[in-house]
């Protein structure tokens, strides 16, 4: 397919296609000549912004303040104002999906204080990342001299972006989004709605650039990632692309062994020990971390296999009723004339049964008592300790409260990175048993469904109860 302009000169082509579950390189031309990447460029952004909401420097629901200099950038763009106040969540959304500018360099801002800080830490991070030949020098990815990537850059990011960060990664998807101040449309929407499994990633462009494009696609457990840069239109990108994710699912094998890129080294703040570089001194770089490593099976598609599920459930089954047994004699043989024995709470599913297929065991909290009502008797499984989360999901109405147990511990050892911060809760009423998990974020909830349904199972979200 001819790659050219009409009436102009044409933009450096560029393509790279990989097998994003190990990594494999399945076509490349040009894929290391440094070009405008345009708003690929946000991708780095916002895998920095989730990078700092997982750390605890900012949260999502925390408002940024829109400064002068945000508010000034060129389209694309929210229309924020200066000295306007918005959730970070929203500037996510828009700069995601959008692809807006002002909401690009409020993220920075709202993080490193300035974007000048952000684009330093933009280029430790991909340093860190293997992303040899890139130099951010903005948020957004406007033309500017010094920024640049290439093909093979953006295309390692995408994938960064996709396994460390799966449960926001439902939002490249999104036709569209609701902003805080305006409902935006998706820049990449006509490839996601042509292409047969195509979910992301990000489009870019400027007149020097041409038009750019990180696309991920998944058919058939094969995921593959196709980058262009240099189309000369929406239209012609998207049909290279396209053409290069076919060329993908043709080459990719049927099965190979999925190998997660490592995680960057942390390149947040730069604190007064650090340097214009980037690097900290020596004498602060810990030798060890104080953090637990990251389960094995918290990697996305990575789950317990089925006879490993059914025999922790039943061994941890086996322990409570064992306990409850002795609890029972030592209650008998405590009364000082006979008496009735006790009667004993009904048991609730200790979180360390999500835990034990692949951590050590971890000793049962104390059982909770249920609720006196029986209609509408709920049980959690733990508190909640994070606010906001007012979102869930549905995995099924069952006849007894164990089976929608059951339903839920397996749910739960099955999916364990899309469900491990949500809360299990039965919700009885006159229909049955209702399972459900509790304590997600939209995003969350809209993950964990597309993951259960793409294996047959029944989910349904569950939007915030008034």
């Amino acid at each position: 397919m001819a790659f050219m302009t009409s009436g102009a000169r044409a933009a450096p082509y560029a393509a790279m296609v990989i097998d994003a579950r190990s990594g494999e390189v399945l076509h490349a031309q040009n894929a290391d000549t440094r070009l405008h990447p345009a708003s690929l460029t946000k991708m780095m952004t916002l895998y920095i912004v989730f990078e700092a909401v997982q750390n605890g420097e900012i949260g999502l629901d925390d408002y940024v303040t829109i400064s002068r200099k945000a508010a000034a950038e060129p389209p694309s763009k929210l229309g924020l104002k200066p000295g306007q106040r918005i959730q970070l969540r929203y500037l996510v959304r828009a700069a995601a999906i959008k692809s807006a500018n002002d909401a690009a360099t409020a993220l920075a801002e709202a993080i490193e204080g300035s974007e000048a800080a952000f684009a330093r830490r933009m280029n430790r991070t991909a340093k860190a990342m293997g992303m040899s030949r890139t130099t951010f020098r903005n948020a957004h990815g406007l033309t500017q001299e010094g920024h640049l990537s290439t093909a093979r850059d953006m295309t390692t990011l995408g994938r960064n972006l996709f396994y460390h960060y799966p449960q926001y990664y439902n939002l490249f998807s999104r036709e569209s989004t609701h902003a805080g101040i305006a409902t935006v449309s998706n820049t990449n929407r006509r490839l996601l709605a042509s292409y047969r499994g195509a979910d992301g990633i990000k489009t870019g462009y400027t007149r020097a650039a041409g038009f750019n494009l990180v696309a991920s696609a998944d058919r058939g457990g094969k995921r593959i990632i196709a980058t262009v840069f240099g189309g000369a239109s929406p239209a012609s990108r998207n049909a290279k692309v396209a053409e290069l994710l076919d060329l993908g699912f043709r080459n990719a094998p049927n099965r190979v062994a999925q190998r997660t890129p490592a995680r960057p080294a942390h390149a947040g703040k730069i604190g007064p020990g650090g340097n214009e570089g980037g690097t900290a001194l020596a004498s602060m770089r810990l030798t060890s971390s104080p953090r637990p490593l990251h389960r094995p099976s918290v990697q996305p598609n990575v789950q317990p296999p089925a006879e490993v599920i059914a025999a922790v459930v039943e061994s941890v089954e086996s322990v409570l009723e064992a306990a409850q047994a002795e609890l029972a004699v030592a209650a008998a043989e405590a009364a000082p004339a006979p008496s009735p024995v006790p009667t004993i709470a009904p048991r609730a599913r200790p979180e360390a049964i999500m835990l034990a297929a692949t951590a050590a065991t971890t000793p049962p909290p104390e059982p909770r008592p249920a609720a006196a009502d029986p209609v509408g008797q709920e049980v959690v499984t733990r508190l909640s300790s994070s606010g906001g989360r007012m979102w869930g999901i549905n995995v099924g109405r069952y006849g007894s409260r164990n089976q929608a147990e059951r339903i839920l511990l397996r749910t739960a050892l099955q999916e364990i990175g899309a469900l491990d911060s949500a809360l299990r809760k039965v919700v009885q009423s006159n229909r049955g048993f209702e399972a459900n998990f509790v304590g997600m974020t939209e995003e969350e909830a809209a993950m964990a469904c597309r993951r259960l349904q793409a294996q047959g199972s029944e989910c349904n979200p569950i939007g915030p109860q008034s």
